[in-house]
């Protein structure tokens, strides 16, 4: 998952560069915002309006982030029970960290899982987005060499084995239809929100789940 992922980073530097961003502005995007769908979001905003754009970019970006809470609540009682360790989590709190950590059942287990591949992923990202924004005009079209394939298809193979119960195939099926027919009409961030609402809605009525499962 770090190598996938952070490998994906190249894109990301050369298409900043691209965008108008310089080496140094590209690699502080990576070191501090440091999610890969906002960051996306940002520059193809920036790429498409120029500076005068950045409020735009920063609102996309942010609503694009805010499933990071999300997964902040469900993550707190796994990365350890002092305020640093939740300090220090937050930098490292995305999609493959989250999904590694849930993927095991164990407590310890799922908190080696949570920071070896946030902090994985991070150095690997970094290192990537150097070499995406040093090597851009070198590389040509990133987006020919499948990465962005690579990294989807390596969540997708964390997602897959929670797939075993009909409410948990219908939530993501739901989820999935929401999020692409509402994503050529807003604006990026919009759609993962609404499409969180529907594990939300289903969890709620306990919808094709067994019986008692909302009580508890």
């Amino acid at each position: 998952m770090s190598i996938a992922t952070g490998a994906y980073g190249v894109s990301f530097g050369a298409l900043a560069v691209a965008a108008g961003l310089d080496v140094w502005q590209t690699c502080v995007l990576s070191l501090l915002m440091f999610t890969g769908g906002s960051q996306f979001a940002f520059i193809g905003v920036i790429a498409s309006g120029g500076l005068a754009a950045a409020p735009s970019a920063i609102a996309s970006a942010a609503l694009l982030g805010a499933r990071n809470v999300a997964y902040a609540v469900r993550m707190n009682p796994v990365v350890g029970l002092s305020w640093w360790h939740r300090i220090a989590a937050a930098q490292f709190t995305i999609d493959e960290s989250t999904a590694v950590a849930l993927a095991h059942t164990e407590p310890r287990a799922r908190r080696i899982g949570f920071w070896v591949t946030g902090l994985g992923i991070y150095v690997g990202w970094n290192i990537a987005t150097l070499a995406g924004a040093l090597l851009g005009d070198v590389l040509g079209d990133v987006r020919t060499y499948g990465l962005d394939a690579a990294a989807a298809a390596a969540f997708l193979a964390l997602l897959w084995p929670r797939l075993r119960s009909r409410q948990a195939i219908a939530v993501g099926i739901a989820a999935a239809v929401v999020a692409a027919s509402l994503t050529p009409w807003l604006m990026p961030g919009i759609p993962v929100l609404i499409a969180a609402f529907v594990a939300i809605l289903v969890g709620w009525f306990n919808w094709l789940g067994a019986r008692g499962e909302r009580a508890r």
